[in-house]
């Protein structure tokens, strides 16, 4: 399979040099003309110079790409070979039937551009007919109306395939485009969230550390202790977010909140209710949690008491993120909200993030999701 797949994309599409090989198709009427079989042979000479002349010109015109998609010239040069065909092919007949094929060839050619694919199946029946009428053979009636058809129609065929084959390999550049601009959106949104909140934690406890060494060692050495854990954390999870394998759980989200809030001197109070909830949903649940507690943290503004509700309920499940603060510098969502509204989005669900309604003070982070039916019992 994969060798046909490879043999399918190493195929190079017919250009304007692979159609001028079957003019070798009408070397009988030179024949006839060198030969002197032809009557008024120069007449003849100049039906076959018009006649290579249009069939060039058809082929060379409709695979030129700086011609105007829109130009009909091949299509009226189309018609003008197949004057010229059918007046030799009734003048001399014999041999010169032969040039049908070709003009149902340059018609396949030509109908790349415009619909005159219908013109293939009366074309064929008129070759028919005037091969009838030229010949004594009934078979070659046949054979020259048959002829005919299959030449355009493989004709046809041929180009068909090859413009969607053209098709696909674009739509599959712009797939695989699409694919590198997504993961390196995903990329850069894990990244954020990862840094943004294990950066906060460090420096929040870089500070208790500093504040609890000239008088509690052990406590300051235990500040130092989750330092090295976060980092150690950090280092996997950015591991994890560059293989896009990261599906954090809700809980172990909720457990690194409370303890960066407390090491920032806030209060978490968490209110867990509802269902459990599928692997998918906790891991968006989590990143909201990560980076609502680090928003507390940054810019919660004296912020005392951050409060953190889970309730899951009629096939939705909300995750609700308040504080005590007074919330300056987050009045207008972040990068990282943002980014969380467009996974959540994605998934079916929202994020409302922004100043706590009144007489409430702080700032309010929202998200909801859809529930699976299976989780919802």
């Amino acid at each position: 399979m994969r060798n046909f797949e490879e043999e399918i994309e190493n195929l190079k599409p017919p250009n304007k040099f692979t159609f001028l090989p079957w003019l070798l198709m009408g070397a009988g009427g030179f024949s006839n003309i060198f030969t002197g079989r032809a009557p008024m042979p120069w007449l003849g000479g100049i039906g076959l110079l018009a006649f290579n002349s249009l069939y060039v010109g058809i082929v060379f015109t409709t695979f030129d790409r700086r011609r105007d998609k829109d130009s009909t010239l091949p299509q009226r040069m189309w018609v003008g070979l197949a004057a010229v065909t059918f007046a030799l092919a009734i003048g001399y007949g014999h041999s010169w039937l032969l040039l049908f094929p070709l003009l149902s060839l340059a018609l396949g050619v030509a109908s790349r551009t415009r619909r005159m694919g219908t013109l293939l199946f009366p074309l064929s029946i008129a070759a028919g007919v005037v091969a009838a009428f030229r010949s004594d053979d009934p078979w070659d009636a046949l054979s020259v109306g048959y002829g005919t058809m299959i030449s355009g129609l493989v004709t046809i065929t041929i180009l068909t395939l090859f413009g969607a084959i053209s098709q696909l390999k674009a739509t599959r550049q712009e797939l695989a485009r699409h694919a590198v601009a997504e993961e390196r959106l995903r990329f850069s949104r894990d990244l954020h969230d990862l840094l943004g909140h294990t950066l906060s934690v460090i420096v929040v406890k870089s500070e208790a550390a500093r504040r609890l060494a000239p008088r509690d060692l052990d406590a300051a050495l235990a500040q130092v202790a989750d330092i090295e854990a976060v980092g150690r954390q950090a280092l996997t999870e950015i591991r994890e977010a560059v293989t896009g394998y990261r599906e954090g759980s809700l809980a172990t989200e909720l457990d690194r909140a409370r303890s960066a809030l407390a090491a920032a001197g806030i209060e978490a109070v968490v209110e867990e209710s509802g269902p459990p909830l599928p692997s998918q949903t906790e891991a968006l649940l989590g990143w909201v949690v990560r980076e609502g507690a680090t928003n507390v943290i940054r810019h919660g503004g004296g912020a005392t008491v951050c409060r953190i509700r889970v309730t899951g309920a009629d096939c939705r499940v909300r995750l609700e993120i308040t504080d005590d603060g007074s919330g300056v510098g987050c009045e207008t969502p972040g990068s990282g909200l943002k980014g969380l509204g467009e996974r959540l989005a994605a998934a079916g669900g929202s994020l409302d993030a922004g100043p706590a309604p009144r007489p409430r003070q702080g700032f309010r982070v929202t998200a909801e999701l859809p529930l699976e039916e299976g989780h919802t019992s």
